[in-house]
């Protein structure tokens, strides 16, 4: 039967609409009210969990940097190096800084590891004596053999010190270098919105010790060096000495030039930051390019022995099948 669109109709469908309409603008009215923000609310707290991680690593930093410059060597490690005459190591500069690089400053630290360069080879060497030449074994090795493991095992542990401090200065190197870009960034806007040189850098310090402790103690340090080095080249000197990192070293360069012949020092720091940025990117592309060949011999042990069985597994059923 068809619709006769009468006016009674008509007037009814438009009072519908207006209806439905005024009840959707009451919902789109209500609505921020009636649903939470969620949005807002989660934004919020990382909002407040950054500043509380930057406080507390931060907090961390003041508590670690006062006692690591002051630190005294154990009167156990004095008497090693009275005992065995080795005071004289500790002027080593390549090992103090090495040391320095790895975040290791003051006197105990040099002292502590010129004692393990000690201790760890004696108690390695009485141990692998006792268990080569004391305790009892089942296959009988000829006496040149245990001598040689001795001796490979005590000459091990003499380089374990270096080799320990050297892991920890490529790690602290792998962290700076990877904040250095933003930490460059956040000093650059520091510096042009009109802040001092030691401001902006106690500013980047605070900010950045969230995403690198490793630079933010660097700044700190290089902070407080400024304000007492009669000469402030040296401090800029000092933070390229203990970070080591050619990008550091531009940084130095800018500093000291921008000082010595005026030149400007927010058009250094953009230019820096942008460099370290494409070397960043470089870095990241060419770790990318390379990740072909390093896939090549773990797909040929794990993927293809599959690929092989999945695809020769029917053939191989059907002719056994067959027989």
């Amino acid at each position: 039967m068809p619709i006769s669109f009468t006016d009674a109709n008509i007037n009814l469908l438009i009072a519908t609409m207006s209806a439905l309409s005024a009840f959707l603008a009451v919902i789109l009215v209500s609505w921020p009210y009636l649903m939470p923000d969620t949005l807002g609310a989660r934004m919020k707290q990382v909002k407040d969990e950054s500043e509380a991680i930057r406080r507390r690593e931060r907090s961390k930093l003041l508590g670690k940097e006062a006692p690591s410059l002051r630190t005294e060597p154990k009167k156990i490690f004095k008497d090693i190096l009275d005992r065995f005459n080795l005071w004289e190591e500790i002027n080593n500069t390549t090992m103090v800084k090495r040391l320095r690089m790895a975040g290791y400053r003051g006197q105990g630290p040099i002292v502590t590891f010129v004692a393990a360069q000690v201790i760890i080879p004696g108690v390695i060497f009485i141990v692998t004596v006792l268990l080569a030449f004391v305790v009892p074994q089942q296959v009988q090795y000829p006496f040149f053999a245990k001598l040689s493991a001795v001796m490979a095992a005590t000459l091990i542990g003499y380089y374990l010190p270096g080799l320990y401090v050297k892991n920890t200065v490529n790690k602290r190197q792998k962290a700076v270098r990877r904040s250095w870009p933003d930490a460059l960034d956040l000093l650059l806007i520091c510096v042009e919105s009109g802040m001092g040189l030691e401001s902006a850098l106690t500013k980047v310090a605070d900010e950045i010790v969230a995403q690198c402790p490793e630079l933010a103690q660097e700044f700190a340090l290089m902070t407080a060096e400024l304000s007492y080095l009669p000469e402030r080249h040296k401090a800029y000197e000092n933070l390229a000495e203990r970070t080591g990192l050619d990008a550091v070293k531009s940084l130095v360069v800018a500093l000291s030039q921008s000082e010595k012949y005026g030149t400007s020092l927010g058009q250094s720091l953009r230019v820096l930051a942008q460099e370290t940025r494409d070397q960043r990117m470089s870095a990241a592309e060419k770790k990318a390019a390379a990740l072909p060949p390093k896939l090549t011999v773990p797909m040929i042990l794990f993927f293809l022995p599959v690929l092989f069985a999945i695809i020769m597994t029917p053939a191989l059923i059907q002719v056994f099948a067959v027989r």
